[in-house]
């Protein structure tokens, strides 16, 4: 049997912990998928949080005074926002590269041609399905799922698990990383929509000049094709762009850890 302290530490720095760590895993993108089984969502939860107990409990301060009901609901909820808010952060780079293949979908013709996103669930262009494939592999490649659980880990140290600790994530912060959303998006694919405006302006004057010439058995075919052609010249910048945006965000987060 467990003293009344000790329950209250297990409580405290593996249940707690648990919350935060299993918060962000359901959120973050690929293991936050749909398609990934929560069983194995759970299972990662639990593998880390046994990790980091031993780090945590070895050095906690034994708490004589058992934890009231409003006392442990504040800490649970501070944990799951902690680790949503870590989570959701990633997701803003993917929505960036998803809005910016959106963008240039509708300028090619190809706003009509969706398919099933599996890991959100919805209907998205084709386009964006497959910037959205490229950003999780870039992703993977450059270890951002390591990042991620690396920086839920480092978290604890930061906005330790107390209810003497006042440290939470800086929210102002977290509120400007959203327009990266439409700041990264147009910026990904401003490229891209003004080399097809110019295509477009250029094939309303071909038809001013020439009203015979049949503007949507030519111009479609022409965007479309050129688009792709387009697209597979500016894939080069995907990279680098993903790479100073991952940057960007790591510098955030760690301003977010007031």
């Amino acid at each position: 049997m467990f003293a009344p302290y000790e329950l209250d530490n297990l409580i405290f720095y593996f249940g707690l912990p648990f919350a935060r760590i299993s918060a962000m895993l359901m959120v973050m993108p690929m293991f936050g998928a749909q398609f990934v089984p929560k069983r194995l969502k759970l299972f990662l939860s639990l593998a880390i949080s046994l990790i980091v107990f031993p780090l945590l409990y070895d050095n906690a301060p034994i708490t004589q005074n058992a934890l009231t009901f409003f006392q442990l609901i504040y800490l649970l909820l501070k944990q799951i926002l902690i680790g949503i808010m870590i989570g959701l952060s990633v997701h803003v780079i993917f929505q960036a590269f998803v809005m910016a293949a959106g963008i240039c979908a509708m300028q090619m013709g190809l706003g009509f041609a969706s398919m099933v996103d599996p890991q959100n669930g919805v209907s998205v262009p084709a386009l964006s399905q497959f910037y959205l494939m490229i950003v999780t592999l870039l992703f993977l490649s450059m270890n951002g799922h390591l990042f991620l659980i690396q920086t839920i880990v480092e978290s604890f140290d930061k906005i330790p698990v107390s209810l003497a600790s006042t440290k939470f994530i800086n929210f102002n912060e977290l509120i400007t990383l959203g327009s990266w959303i439409f700041l990264g998006g147009l910026k990904i694919a401003l490229p891209t929509v003004t080399a097809l405006l110019i295509v477009n302006m250029a094939i309303g004057i071909m038809t001013k000049a020439t009203p015979q010439l049949n503007i949507f058995s030519l111009g479609f075919p022409v965007t479309m094709i050129l688009g792709m052609v387009i697209l597979w010249f500016t894939s080069v910048t995907l990279l680098p762009q993903f790479t100073e945006m991952f940057n960007q965000l790591i510098e955030k987060i760690n301003q977010w850890m007031i």
